[in-house]
């Protein structure tokens, strides 16, 4: 086993892939892939920060398609509600752009996988990335990459394996395509981010020198799809998107988009082209939502990453290795509103400030 994931196999569940395009479609289909992890937590985070700003929430609730049937699934075969008033967000990116209005069998998969938890009180929450590659068993279907259950079964699949795997009752989805990104970016006139030293770009563009920058839509681009440069590849691209969407939080706080009718406008539309949530999700419960995560700041979310066990092969494919027991405590850890102790035990996990 090694220590970050090569590029996937094909999945022989699936139908085969298309050969690849010429350079430039295959450059914007792999943004859609590393990119989306930044639209997925806006959702759930941007609701945090809006706090009483509720034309900002009215806005972006009127621009946001909803998700039918997301949640259709024998109740039974769903775990049990978590006491209190704790919410829990499954978000999901999904491969391939316009792919979120209808669900097709086989369209798209969900290569960006994310739960967002808030503990009861609703004052800190918990990002946990489940890498796409990582290899588990999908109801019905066997043993396959956690990504292709969307793509086998639509969105009531998709949270039912997340169910199932984690034992922690899914309460809102939010599904995500690629489009809006760099607009939302430029909507905030960019966002300010500090590097300790020379940091490299994706596909040979010029690196950020060490000290603070403003970086445009599509300088942030090419920052958080970097992978060939950081030595932990994938997962070392994880954190940086983590980090830049703490920096993104922050420039939303201070940069008084909510209390600007005008930059609500761009902002919300920017997010409503790129996101779609389940039908249980209304304008009201959006209010109320972000009026309880009022007080919730960027530096009271944990971003971490789910215990694996390196890469392995299945067949011909490429996987990531779940780490059965740690993940294990992980899940109950959130599940039991008892974070700290878990972190303190496992402060690999943790996505720091210390990101390059």
């Amino acid at each position: 086993m090694s220590n970050s994931p090569g590029d996937p196999q094909p999945d022989p569940s699936l139908d085969a892939e298309p050969a690849e395009p010429a350079e430039p479609p295959r450059k914007r289909r792999r943004n859609r892939k590393v990119l989306v992890i930044v639209l997925v937590t806006l959702l759930a985070l941007l609701l945090a920060v809006a706090g009483g700003a509720f034309y900002f929430v009215n806005r972006l609730s009127s621009n946001i398609e909803r998700i039918p049937d997301a949640f259709d699934i024998p109740e039974t075969a769903r775990p049990a509600e978590l006491p209190g008033d704790s919410i829990t967000f499954l978000l999901g990116g999904l491969d391939g752009e316009d792919k979120v209005d209808v669900y097709e069998p086989g369209a798209a998969r969900t290569d960006t996988i994310m739960l967002a938890h808030f503990p009861e009180g609703r004052d800190r929450g918990y990002l946990v990335s489940i890498p796409r590659d990582t290899y588990i068993e999908i109801p019905g279907q066997g043993e396959n990459k956690i990504n292709a259950a969307y793509s086998l079964g639509g969105p009531a699949l998709f949270v039912q394996t997340i169910e199932e795997l984690t034992g922690i009752r899914v309460d809102h989805l939010a599904l995500i395509d690629w489009n809006g990104f760099q607009a939302l970016t430029d909507e905030l006139g960019g966002v300010t981010m500090t590097f300790d030293e020379e940091t490299p770009l994706a596909d040979g563009d010029d690196p950020i020198p060490a000290g603070t920058h403003t970086l445009t839509g599509e300088q942030a681009l090419q920052y958080v799809r970097d992978r060939k440069d950081l030595p932990g590849g994938d997962f070392d691209r994880v954190k940086r998107q983590q980090n830049f969407l703490r920096a993104l939080m922050n420039e939303l706080i201070s940069s008084g988009t909510l209390t600007d009718p005008g930059k609500v406008n761009g902002v919300a539309g920017a997010i409503g082209q790129a996101a779609r949530v389940d039908e249980e999700l209304s304008a009201f419960g959006m209010v109320d939502l972000a009026l309880s995560m009022r007080d919730l700041r960027a530096d009271d979310m944990t971003f971490l990453t789910v215990p694996t066990d390196g890469t392995g092969m299945a067949g011909a494919q490429s996987i990531v290795v779940y780490d059965q027991e740690r993940a294990g405590q992980l899940w109950t850890a959130l599940a039991e509103d008892d974070m700290d102790a878990f972190l303190a035990a496992n402060p690999d996990l943790v996505t720091g400030d210390d990101v390059r």
